[in-house]
């Protein structure tokens, strides 16, 4: 979703994977970063302050939602885990997360 900040009125949607978790800018690209929990990182590039294109979709792992960018080497790092079954639904967890098997963090580094 690229919204104007002062008015904010929405000046262009784009689809993307559920679980979104970190948007990151690059402006020396002029690259938009987006991860999320099914495992995908989309990358737009901003043609205007008003435009985005769509460059590609990057398939990261499930749970790969926590993002940093390194501006010097441009690598996008996210980090998951295995998980074990999600946990029985409650009243006050209707869908619940599976939880990460401990010992099993990842860091996951991507270049273009």
């Amino acid at each position: 979703l690229l919204m104007d900040a002062d008015s904010g009125k929405v000046l262009q949607s784009e689809p993307i994977s559920g679980g979104v978790d970190a948007i990151v800018f690059d402006p020396q690209s002029a690259q938009v970063f987006a991860s999320t929990r099914e495992g995908k990182v989309h990358v737009f590039h901003e043609d205007s302050p008003n435009h985005l294109t769509v460059v590609e979709t990057v398939n990261t792992e499930v749970g790969a939602k926590t993002m940093g960018y390194d501006a010097k080497t441009h690598n996008i790092l996210v980090d998951t885990a295995d998980f074990g079954a999600a946990p029985a639904p409650t009243p006050k967890r209707p869908h619940p997360s599976p939880a990460p098997v401990p010992g099993t963090l990842r860091l996951l580094v991507y270049s273009q």
